[in-house]
């Protein structure tokens, strides 16, 4: 990977951009798209699209920028903020963390707060926290001077950087799905170097964790013919994984192809062709009745759109320090750029 793709990742990683308020990741990946594709803009819903022009067919390479995160929902006499869910939440993960919060003037930090556990008694011990029994903690003495600094309706992350650890793994929060923004971006970056005969969109969609939003509007405003969702999916390679239901996928393994659900299967069988034929690792994942991913409102758009997933593996999704290997997501651009270009102007997706 380049020293400049490697920047443009950790300014996304590190970047604070929960669903609805994706603002922030956006400028950043329009900047660096700006440096290749032939047009980039937004939409009103915070989606950021990048175009390269071609002929048919039209293909969409999306990929989600929101991460989840927290919304206040309340400040009391002291000061105190309670908050609700933005996505999936472990409440479990939130006890005692640091939190970082998009303010009147910039970001405020605080911690999420519960009672200590030698005050608990033994049956309070072993129940599970609950997201209405915690608070964040900012510092404040009254309602009136928490809400000089922020108010109801104010969202916020988890304040934790990325960092690189050995063997070219990356851990920190909102990688689910900055490394699927990323991924459709690069492989953008490749086919501009070396030019498809299809027109390319790829798109930094805006709020999946929440109403998939972003990949509905988009998918009906580019009118594609085929479209790649790259999203992350749970690796299996660490302790109490489930490999009988979720597969074998493990970090480094390449990226996986997804069979069933929203997926057509003569782009799967295409892009399992290109990635043998290309020589790039690959593992297989069955999905039989939804994806989970942007694919669930792509491939119904209009009259249907023939429709993949491809899956960066992910080690503790939802959580402050998901971790990816980066190779896999390098080889996933690979894999859309080597796709695309295989495609012209009489190819059918249509099931024969």
């Amino acid at each position: 990977m380049s020293d400049a793709a490697r920047a443009t990742l950790m300014r996304l990683l590190n970047t604070t951009s929960p669903s609805g308020d994706e603002i922030a990741a956006a400028r950043v990946w329009r900047h660096e798209a700006e440096q290749f594709a032939d047009h980039v803009y937004g939409d009103v819903l915070g989606s950021s699209y990048a175009v390269l022009n071609g002929g048919t067919p039209r293909v969409l390479l999306a990929g989600h920028i929101d991460e989840i995160g927290l919304m206040i929902s309340h400040i009391d006499d002291k000061g105190f903020c309670y908050f609700q869910p933005i996505g999936g939440w472990d409440s479990q993960v939130l006890v005692g963390q640091r939190i970082r919060i998009l303010g009147r003037d910039g970001f405020v930090r605080g911690v999420i707060g519960k009672k200590p556990i030698h005050l608990m008694t033994p049956e309070d011990r072993t129940k599970v926290s609950r997201i209405e029994d915690l608070w964040i903690d900012i510092g404040a003495s009254s309602r009136e001077e928490a809400n000089a600094l922020i108010s109801v309706g104010a969202s916020a992350v988890i304040d934790a950087d990325p960092l690189v650890l050995a063997n070219g793994r990356i851990i920190g929060r909102g990688v689910d799905n900055r490394i699927g923004a990323f991924v459709v971006l690069e492989a953008l970056r490749l086919l501009a170097s070396e030019r498809p005969l299809a027109t390319v969109a790829a798109v930094a969609t805006a709020q999946e964790e929440i109403t998939f939003a972003g990949a509905r509007t988009s998918a009906f405003a580019f009118d594609p013919q085929v479209a790649i969702a790259v999203d992350v999916t749970f690796a299996t390679d660490h302790p109490n994984a489930s490999r009988n239901s979720q597969g074998d996928i493990a970090i480094g393994g390449g990226p996986v192809l997804t069979r069933g659900s929203a997926n057509a299967p003569m782009v799967f069988a295409m892009l399992r062709e290109t990635a043998e034929q290309a020589g790039i690792p690959y593992r297989i994942q069955s999905n039989p009745s939804r994806t989970a991913t942007d694919a669930d409102a792509i491939h119904t758009a209009r009259a249907g759109i023939a429709t993949a997933v491809i899956s960066i593996p992910n080690r503790y999704m939802h959580s402050p320090n998901e971790m990816i290997d980066i190779n896999d997501a390098l080889n996933a651009a690979r894999l859309i750029a080597a796709f695309v270009r295989r495609l012209n102007a009489e190819t059918s997706f249509v099931p024969r």
